[in-house]
């Protein structure tokens, strides 16, 4: 454990004016608190807060965010409180550690929508001061270096949470060596045969071709010397979970695999990174569309470097970024850069990013989103995302993530033009929406007036904010038509029973199943989200009981054993009238088939499966449902018609899907609730006499059957 002295001294090389009474005091309260409690590895517990401030005197950080790693475990697990924190420390000092408590209890690694809602209560705590979260990265770092003492299960718990937030938190964070460490120490314990593969294919390459890293690098040297340029220049092989993200997404092997060494070059000023670069390129051929200037165009944490691939020794890639010390700085140290000290004084970096207006840019899109996974999605589409720089008409830039398309772009410009959008332009050429842009590349919206997003454009947005904005006008959109639909569905189910679907009614009904309001119970209802048995259920009970003549469903098939119960075969979907035979499935019980069901040939080989079964006689209750491919004209008051001659026939609409839609014709899937084929047949035959049906015919799902057979 690292005494206080050595904590001081550390803290003292970069802030020789800290507050040395204050650390102590913190250290000294803290080793209180925690007297007694030991790690899973049997080290004093107050080893790892001790470890953490560490971490964060490394980072050059104030008194305040060491204090506060000294003591962020005391309010959850001592018998300190923030009373007594803030009493001996300070408000400040006791919000903090708040703070990373607040964190520490959050279960991230839970269900989805659970994590949805951490992410939410994530970034609040980001809000209010983003060293809660440098505290917690710190401490969660620690704990990955150390993870080998917990139990195995525990183990992969914590690095699968740790690939999954921390990681990517720190390097959205611009923390890129906290992010590397992080993802390696949970590739460590993920995938350890993985890791250990490249580690090996790491030694055998040094045996074979020497030190490349110490060549490559005396080779730049001597290059910049050449041309009177003082800089530093470090090269490094990239991380084990580097290499093997890579071989993943181009899905190579090693020996294929190019630039796995990187470089960097630090410079004293901007001008001499430009003359850097021209001396790389002059000495060593650039590999093209590896080019990335991120001074030019910084990151949205302030970021900045030049980015260039090119062809070293013996034709190996390497990658060079080349940046000044202030830059470096801000690449080493992110966000957590704006407390960062140098020689006493908090340190004026001019490329340091204001923690809170990144924290409001990171989040200002997510607070729209209603639906806890949609906005789980659009956090770690931001998070994971590489940016790729655009161009509007009028020269102004535009950031988007790697992968983006025209429909990104056009939401960022607005809403209002994302909405509106028909084409675009990409350097002038007529492009497909579904174009991913990039880098440098000018873009140019079309649009029209009245035009709607579609659904198909969630497949082809990336961005969190246009996914977020085209589901909320398809929702405005849908909301509309699947009230006017829940309508017509809920007036001929009424109907059926000879009532009429009045406001007061819908009103009861939506009362009964705690639904709020009228238009919200017609929208599920058009959405298929509640059928008009269990809408017309809530009003009329007795009504929707059946007959007492009716044959249920427990006793519809003759033939069955005394424990065997049936399930209707999607494909064909038998109905009482037609003749049917069972195949006995393990653990579902039978099976019932129409007897000319094209799916039955998979059985022809095993007759021990086949059961001989007929429907009972007599009168069956209407719980069958049958679905009908129906082809309709695109005029006013069609599909009020069809549920009308639906409900005529004493029948029940459980579903509706357009699965087909032109200027002049729709064509729809209604799943109509039947009881027999006879009843079928006076369906068909009242649908088919209406002058605006173009074709309905019974839909047989053959393929949906088969995937069954061959489970």
């Amino acid at each position: 454990m690292i005494a206080v002295e050595d904590l001081i001294e550390l803290v003292r090389t970069y802030n020789p004016k800290t507050d040395e009474e204050l650390l102590r005091a913190a250290y000294d309260y803290g080793r209180e608190m925690h007297e007694g409690q030991t790690r899973y590895s049997g080290d004093p517990y107050f080893s790892h807060p001790v470890a953490v401030a560490a971490i964060l005197a490394e980072q050059r950080l104030d008194d305040a965010t060491i204090v506060t790693a000294l003591l962020h475990d005391t309010i959850e697990d001592t018998r300190a409180s923030y009373a007594s924190v803030s009493q001996k420390f300070g408000r400040e000092v006791a919000d903090l550690v708040d703070g990373v408590t607040k964190l520490t209890n959050l279960q991230l690694s839970s269900s989805e929508t659970k994590q949805a809602e951490n992410f939410r209560k994530l970034f609040m705590a980001m809000s209010k001061d983003l060293r809660v979260i440098l505290v917690k990265l710190a401490d969660r770092l620690h704990n990955m270096r150390t993870i080998k003492a917990m139990r195995p299960e525990k183990q992969v718990k914590k690095a699968r949470e740790t690939m999954d937030i921390f990681a990517p938190l720190a390097g959205r964070m611009g923390m890129q060596w906290m992010r590397e460490e992080l993802e390696d120490l949970a590739f460590r314990v993920i995938n350890p045969d993985a890791r250990a593969s490249i580690m090996r294919r790491f030694i055998t390459l040094q045996r074979e071709s020497g030190d490349v890293i110490d060549r490559i690098t005396g080779d730049m040297r001597k290059e910049l010397h050449k041309v009177g340029i003082t800089a530093e220049v470090i090269g490094r092989a990239k991380k084990p979970y580097s290499i093997w993200r890579k071989m993943q997404e181009k899905q190579i092997g090693f020996s294929r695999l190019s630039d796995i060494y990187g470089f960097r070059i630090i410079t004293e000023t901007e001008n001499d990174c430009y003359a850097v670069l021209g001396a790389i390129h002059q000495r060593w051929r650039a590999v093209p569309g590896r080019f990335k200037d991120y001074i030019s165009q910084p990151k949205s944490n302030g970021y900045r470097s030049i980015h260039t691939t090119v062809s070293g020794r013996d034709g190996k890639r390497v990658e060079v970024q080349i940046r000044t010390i202030q830059m470096h700085d801000v690449a080493e140290t992110g966000v957590a850069a704006h407390w960062s000290y140098r020689d006493g004084v908090r340190s004026e970096n001019p490329f340091a990013v204001d923690p809170a207006k990144w924290i409001n840019s990171l989040t200002e899109q997510f607070d729209a989103e209603e639906d806890h996974e949609d906005f789980l999605e659009a956090v770690k589409l931001e998070m994971y995302a590489d940016k790729v720089f655009c161009f509007t008409p009028k020269g102004d830039v535009v950031k988007l993530p790697r992968g983006a398309t025209p429909i990104d772009f056009a939401y960022a410009i607005h809403t209002r033009i994302g909405n509106a959008t028909v084409g675009a332009k990409v350097d002038g050429m007529r492009v497909p929406l579904w174009t991913r842009i990039k880098n440098g590349q000018s873009v140019e919206v079309i649009i029209a007036d009245g035009q709607t997003p579609q659904a198909t454009w969630l497949d082809i947005a990336t961005t969190g904010k246009a996914k977020s904005a085209i589901r909320r006008a398809l929702r405005e959109l849908d909301r509309g038509r699947f009230i006017k639909l829940g309508r017509e569905l809920a007036r001929a189910a009424f109907e059926h029973v000879g009532k009429r679907a009045t406001d007061k009614a819908l009103e009861t009904a939506a009362s009964t199943l705690r639904i709020g309001g009228v238009d919200e119970l017609l929208a599920r209802m058009g959405s298929a989200e509640l059928t008009g048995r269990e809408v017309l259920k809530a009003v009329y009970p007795d009504l929707t009981q059946p007959d007492g003549n009716e044959v249920s469903r427990d006793r519809a098939v003759i033939g069955l054993a005394a424990d065997q119960h049936f399930d209707r075969a999607r494909c064909c979907q038998p109905l009482p009238g037609e003749r049917i035979v069972g195949i006995t499935y393990r653990g579902r019980g039978v099976v019932l088939h129409a007897i000319d069901c094209a799916n039955l040939t998979a059985f022809e080989d095993q007759p021990e499966r086949w059961v001989d079964l007929q429907w009972h006689a007599g009168t069956h209750e209407a719980a069958y449902d049958v679905s009908l491919d129906v082809t309709i004209g695109n005029d006013a008051g069609v599909m009020g018609r069809i549920c009308t001659l639906i409900g005529e026939r004493k029948a029940n609409i459980s579903n509706l899907t357009f699965i087909d839609r032109k200027p002049d014709f729709y064509r729809l899937l209604v799943e109509v609730e039947l009881r027999d084929a006879e009843q079928l047949h006076s369906v068909i035959s009242a649908l088919d006499a209406e002058s605006n049906v173009a074709e309905v015919v019974r839909h047989r799902d053959i393929a949906q059957g088969a995937a069954v057979v061959r489970a």
